[in-house]
């Protein structure tokens, strides 16, 4: 079973005691735990002038579409300014991570901008579990989809994660792996 806050990877470069207590927002579960069709729904956030351009400025991004207002409003083909689709990309897949000790992001397939995203609009993101198979000698491979939302449900983003992920009993998958 896997769990979520509920244990410790009991590092040694702390005190014992601080050691044992169950680590926040982690989860320990294995490529066995994996259930197909299983769906998370995150919290919403608003996304904001300041972290959009905070963004931008980190990933030297100044666009007119995202950076420059008058551009925006008077030529632009939206009237406003747009989040830059890497931070939408970003912030959307953040609020469904889940920080599982036992996996490791492989890559992103199938991603796609499918609507505009604006300065002060809300977002969400809906992860479903697509499909899992064994790869190496320890890890398999986990597909999942990721769709961030804005407003009541317009769909914004789609993407495709692929993790490699530790299998509980490695023996159990001896002659199904490529390795």
């Amino acid at each position: 079973m896997s769990t979520i806050g509920h244990s410790s990877t009991h590092p040694t470069t702390m005190p014992a005691e601080h050691a044992d207590i169950p680590v926040w927002n982690s989860e320990n579960w294995f490529y066995e735990d994996w259930e197909t069709g299983h769906q998370i729904r995150s919290l919403r956030r608003t996304i904001s002038e300041g972290e959009s351009m905070t963004f931008n400025a980190l990933v030297t991004d100044m666009h007119p579409y995202v950076a420059d207002d008058i551009f925006a409003t008077s030529e632009g083909q939206f009237g406003k300014r747009l989040v830059a689709g890497a931070f939408v990309f970003s912030a959307g897949l953040g609020l469904v991570a889940t920080n599982c000790v036992n996996a490791f992001s492989y890559g992103y397939d199938k991603l796609r901008f499918i609507k505009p995203t604006f300065i002060g609009d809300t977002i969400y993101t809906i992860r479903t579990n697509l499909e899992k198979h064994p790869k190496y000698k320890e890890l398999g491979l986990c597909r999942a989809s990721y769709e961030v939302f804005k407003g009541e449900g317009e769909l914004v983003l789609y993407c495709e994660h692929i993790q490699t992920v530790k299998y509980r009993k490695p023996e159990d998958f001896v002659g199904q792996t490529k390795e």
